[in-house]
């Protein structure tokens, strides 16, 4: 086994003599193998990689750590694991599971003399590996940062009135694919004029006009680890209200960066920049968290809410994306990308955010 499915392994209750975990994401993250089905099921000596016939040859040559496992009937393989390691009770991955998929799993287990234990106890101790980052998954993200920031570089020398922001968001996924993307984070949010008060708003075919604030929400996807970064740029000229809420938005994204440290617990955070909105006359304008943690997903652990208690920890990555949304008039928002240290965080953003007017 690897030393991540080792450290699984470790953290397993007494009571569980193996698990099963069925999510893309977190069968990449264990074996380093990409598909879009298959059963890792990890005892406590060894771990295995069923997949079907589909995959077998790739996984054989490409996933880490696990023992690749071929299947034409999968209750048989399972049966073999089970009476090769004497298990007797397994945990499931209760967030990916469909309540058909855990019934025939049941079945296959209580046929085999073991029983499945339904909880979130192991997507919780799989969120805690995966809460904090490699180095290797660092750099992979800053890869994908590099791609989107180049991208939306070169695309802003495209916009100009009468443009729409469909075709804005066709070239941006266009170059970042060709910079070596693999694809992007999320479909990409590129919406001008009065649509910025939503903060996920989707591209239209509305032509973009003089005046108009233009917000991109945009990632790329490199080698399975996201970027997520937001921009709110102007055309041709911006009147006073625009300004103070930008510069508003602007002051709010610095202190919660100044914030995000080890030992800083997330809802803290955001109280921070959520409190400096409203005291500036804002309240009730910024509805969503102030950032969310990144990785092979691109929202996961931990969240900088106000319901959430986790204390952030050197390694985690999260976003810091306040923003100020008027309905009927426009929106504002900043959003960095950066990693936690001990005393502060590396942004892995370069990406200018003083207010610019093309």
């Amino acid at each position: 086994m690897n030393s991540s499915l080792e450290l699984l392994a470790a953290m397993l209750p007494e009571k569980v003599d193996a698990a099963i975990i069925i999510s893309n994401e977190n069968r990449r993250y264990f074996t380093q193998f990409v598909s879009s089905l298959g059963f890792l099921m990890l005892t406590r000596e060894e771990a295995y990689l069923l997949v079907d016939f589909r995959y077998a040859e790739a996984a054989q040559a490409n996933a880490s750590g696990c023992v690749v496992t071929p299947f034409e009937k999968l209750s048989d393989e399972i049966g073999k694991i089970i009476k090769r390691h004497g298990i007797r009770s397994v945990m499931l991955e209760g967030s990916a599971f469909t309540l058909n998929d855990a019934a025939k799993i049941d079945a296959v287990l209580s046929d085999n003399g073991a029983e499945s234990i339904h909880s979130d106890e192991l997507d919780l101790l799989i969120t805690k590996l995966r809460i904090t980052k490699t180095s290797c998954e660092v750099d992979k993200m800053i890869k994908a940062q590099r791609i989107t920031e180049q991208a939306l570089t070169e695309t802003v020398k495209l916009i100009k009135e009468g443009v729409t922001e469909q075709e804005i968001a066709v070239e941006l996924e266009y170059k970042m694919r060709r910079l070596g993307a693999d694809g992007v984070s999320f479909d990409l949010i590129v919406i001008a004029g009065e649509k910025t008060s939503m903060p996920h708003g989707t591209p239209g075919n509305n032509k973009i006009k003089s005046g108009d604030f233009i917000t991109f929400d945009i990632g790329a996807l490199y080698e399975g680890y996201h970027s997520d970064m937001t921009r709110t740029y102007a055309l041709g000229h911006v009147n006073d209200k625009q300004k103070r809420v930008y510069d508003t938005v602007y002051k709010a994204q610095k202190l919660g960066l100044e914030a995000v440290k080890g030992g800083a617990v997330c809802k803290d955070v955001d109280k921070i920049v959520r409190d400096f909105i409203y005291q500036a006359g804002f309240e009730g304008c910024f509805g969503h968290s102030t950032g969310h943690g990144v990785g092979l997903e691109i929202h996961e652990q931990p969240a900088l809410s106000s319901g959430c208690d986790t204390v952030l920890q050197s390694g985690m990555v999260v976003t810091v994306e306040p923003g100020i949304y008027i309905p009927g008039e426009f929106g504002v928002r900043i959003e960095d990308m950066v990693v936690v240290t001990a005393d502060g965080c590396l942004n892995l953003a370069v990406l200018p955010k003083e207010l610019m007017i093309l």
